[in-house]
């Protein structure tokens, strides 16, 4: 009986480290989540704080969030979306995604880019659901 109960364990405690990788699989390396909190008077809603740092080279894959994703550039630079050709992300733009909006971006140029973004979105669900073309 001992035997069964270490090889649930074993099972249980595999399968949760599984799905805790595949859930952080999801995100963007360059991301440091700094704060997550239930937002107030919005039930199933949370607020994620987080700081982004891309340098050049680095590609965020085409997205979307369960939510509004807004930004502010700390460090600017050079970005070049899907499709576009390369523009200038000043330090101090502000970003705003509404929910299920398509976006990504590559960083050209010599410049790192640094954000910080506010992510609210829907409560237990990934932070990032990448566009498969």
């Amino acid at each position: 009986m001992n035997s069964i109960r270490s090889v649930m364990i074993c099972l249980s405690f595999a399968l949760t480290m599984a799905i805790g990788a595949s859930l952080w699989a999801q995100d963007y390396a360059g991301r440091k989540e700094l704060k997550r909190a239930d937002l107030s008077g919005a039930p199933g809603m949370e607020v994620v704080l987080s700081v982004v740092e891309m340098k050049p080279g680095d590609r965020l894959s085409l997205h979307t969030h369960h939510g509004i994703e807004t930004a502010y550039v700390l460090e600017g630079g050079m970005v070049e979306l899907p499709g576009k050709p390369p523009m200038a992300m000043p330090t101090g733009t502000p970003i705003m995604m509404l929910r299920d909006v398509e976006h990504g971006f590559t960083v050209v140029g010599d410049k790192t880019i640094k954000l910080v973004t506010v992510h609210i979105v829907d409560k237990g669900k990934l932070l990032y659901d990448y566009v498969k073309k």
